[in-house]
């Protein structure tokens, strides 16, 4: 644009110094020379406005830089994909009256783990987690577990996603059951150092098994959830993956909310059906049937909502089951029901106490079973457990626990004195 303008003016100036080649009169010089003048002045505005107009938009557009090419990219940290990692290792001291080898819960053929730990010193069960997103679609987890004696076992080794729309989550491998409160629980999570009796005689602890899940978050103002299982039926109430490795079926429903600022609540619903084909409980043989249903309920209070200071955990479960089938031959259908509930407190920061009661009912059994494991011989097992807990941090737990259990036909006192830590990188944990 300025070369254009400067080009018109030095035109008009050189017009006005040509000189003509014919005799002009001193008045046509003139009015050739006012002509000039006149159209000289016209470009001279014109090319002022222009240059107005062209400093007014450099001012509204900044000048650019010239681009810069970035530097090199840097190299990735050699962590940047490796997964986390986390430890946790449990230690226990306990001493028992009755040998706890020989422990029994009357009218319940129990599980190999249902059983009570070792008298004097022992390393107890340890975990490895190892845990990653794959990518945008899925997350998985590992966690390995290692006995006291040394044997090595898969607990937990699942997919799960992380982009499935409208609030659904699917799941798949191996991993505890979401029935109930505990159960999806990992022990070193309990608030006691053990199960429940309820769970050590109906679910052998836990209940984990090979399969699929399927839960739906439903978009409401509180917590509620739905979730369905389908498991392969190998790990107990369960046993001989019957119905071609798939004979295992759970449903469960979870809602929660805050009922005011220091204070929430959650509650469940829970079935569960499995089949057992030749099932084997220290040579007792269970083939048939067992349908069983909890209900849970659980209350969490902390002034303002802040649980440092002081806090108070309320948890309750009842359960109810049924089994059909065959037991060492003899065909059996009977009813069964348990329940507990237990408080823990903490009254300054680091220090907590609890108290938990425990009890099982169960239908009498045919005249052919009469002196089996699932003669109760009239009894109602129960169990009251006291707690004395000192915590370090989220990461360190010493626990003094004394148990008065009457769940066998020979009452017994235990008390046991553990510590569990984690090292790593661990999860946050559920409510």
């Amino acid at each position: 644009m300025r070369v254009i303008a400067s080009t018109l003016c030095a035109v008009a100036l050189g017009l006005t110094a040509i000189q003509p080649v014919y005799a002009a009169s001193d008045e046509a010089i003139a009015a050739l020379r006012q002509e000039m003048k006149a159209l000289r002045g016209d470009y001279e505005s014109k090319i002022q406005d222009l240059e107005r107009r062209l400093q007014q938009a450099e001012q509204r557009t900044p000048v650019q830089p010239d681009p810069v090419p970035p530097p090199p990219s840097a190299p990735a940290s050699p962590s940047a994909f490796n997964p986390a990692i986390s430890v946790i290792l449990n230690g226990s001291y306990a001493m028992s009256r009755n040998d706890p080898g020989a422990a029994t819960v009357a009218g319940f053929a129990l599980g190999e783990e249902a059983g009570r730990g070792d008298r004097g010193f022992s390393l107890g069960e340890s975990e490895v987690a190892i845990s990653a997103n794959v990518d945008q679609e899925f997350f998985a987890n590992l966690i390995v577990a290692i006995g006291g004696d040394g044997a090595i076992g898969v607990e937990e080794g699942y997919i799960q996603t992380t982009n499935l729309p409208w609030g659904f989550t699917a799941k798949a491998g191996r991993f505890f059951s979401g029935i109930g409160y505990l159960n999806e629980k990992h022990a070193h999570t309990w608030e006691f150092s053990d199960a429940p009796l309820p769970y050590r005689a109906m679910l052998e602890n836990q209940y984990g098994d090979d399969g699929v899940e399927l839960r739906w978050l439903a978009p409401t103002d509180f917590f509620l959830e739905f979730g369905a299982e389908w498991f392969r039926g190998d790990a107990f109430p369960a046993g001989g993956a019957d119905d071609n490795g798939a004979g295992t079926v759970a449903a469960f429903v979870h809602a929660g909310d805050d009922i005011d600022e220091s204070s929430s609540f959650l509650a469940g619903l829970s079935y569960l059906r499995t089949k057992a084909l030749d099932r084997d409980t220290s040579g007792d043989i269970f083939t048939g049937s067992d349908d069983l249903a909890i209900a849970s309920l659980v209350y969490k209070w902390a002034p303002d909502g802040n649980p440092v200071q002081t806090n108070v955990t309320l948890t309750g479960e009842y359960f109810f089951g049924r089994e059909d089938g065959s037991f060492n031959g003899v065909p059996v259908d009977y009813e069964r029901s348990g329940f507990y509930v237990q408080g823990v407190y903490q009254f300054i920061p680091g220090w907590r106490i609890g108290v938990r009661y425990a009890g099982l009912e169960t239908d009498d059994v045919p005249v052919l079973l009469a002196g089996s494991v699932l003669d109760d011989f009239g009894y109602s097992p129960q169990a009251i457990t006291a707690l004395l807990e000192y915590r370090t941090t989220e990461f360190g737990r010493f626990r003094a626990q004394y148990t008065r259990d009457d769940a066998g036909l020979e009452p017994d006192d235990e008390l046991v004195f553990t510590y569990t830590v984690s090292i790593g990188a661990h999860g946050a944990h559920s409510f």
